[in-house]
């Protein structure tokens, strides 16, 4: 149909060019061509393009949504990093410190055994050597729990036995095997203690004098 629109305009402009002036062309003809004008034209030009306006706007705010998500990821790995490297700092030393408490252990055991004067000399060597060695590894964080006369602390403390005291609470720390220490803010070995217990009273007196009180009676 636009073919023949088309060729009848082209009839119409050339048999108008024998005339002067501007080719007129009828009705019909110019309804046709502006039909075939309006067919060429692409109707659903605007359409298209606010779908293509909305497809890039849906993939700017997926791209965004990404960076925000691999933002967040890549911060808190960061946090991790220095989270790790602080703790590395802080409890570095923790495996070699932990060697050396048998050997402050040992120290003490010497310094408790040696009460004899022919031993004088050496106790002393030993308090001093134990000494300077205490104040070495508290420089790095090292520090004995003060267990004795404390209530009793799971966390703290590991109870080895438990002993009848009536002139204390119950569950404080009697006696300490072997000592305890922390290293910065954790627990490097518990103590090693003897809690309190109430005494345990027995009514078998109790029942045996009123077992007699009774036989008095029936007598």
């Amino acid at each position: 149909m636009r073919h023949k629109a088309k060729k009848k305009i082209e009839e119409n402009m050339t048999e108008d060019n024998s005339h002067p002036g501007f080719p007129e062309l009828d009705s019909q003809t110019a309804e046709e061509a502006a039909r075939c004008i309006a067919a060429e034209t692409p109707e659903n030009a605007a359409p298209e393009t606010g779908k293509l306006e909305q497809n890039l706007e849906d993939e700017l705010r997926q791209e965004k949504d990404r960076y925000l998500r691999l933002y967040a990821e890549f911060d808190n790995y960061k946090k991790r990093v220095a989270r790790d490297k602080e703790e590395l700092i802080k409890y570095g030393n923790e495996s070699l410190l932990y060697e050396l408490l048998p050997v402050i252990d040992n120290l003490e055991m010497a310094m408790k055994h040696s009460s004899n004067d022919t031993s004088a000399g050496f106790a002393q060597g030993v308090e001093i050597t134990l000494k300077e060695f205490l104040r070495v590894i508290d420089k790095f964080g090292l520090s004995p729990i003060d267990a004795s006369g404390k209530m009793f602390d799971p966390l703290l403390h590991h109870a080895m036995t438990q002993v009848e005291r009536d002139d204390i609470d119950e569950n404080m720390v009697v006696e300490e095997f072997r000592k305890g220490y922390m290293f910065s803010e954790k627990v490097l070995r518990p103590s090693l203690v003897a809690v309190s217990k109430k005494t345990v009273r027995s009514d078998s007196v109790s029942e045996e004098t009123l077992t007699l009180n009774t036989d008095t009676d029936t007598k």
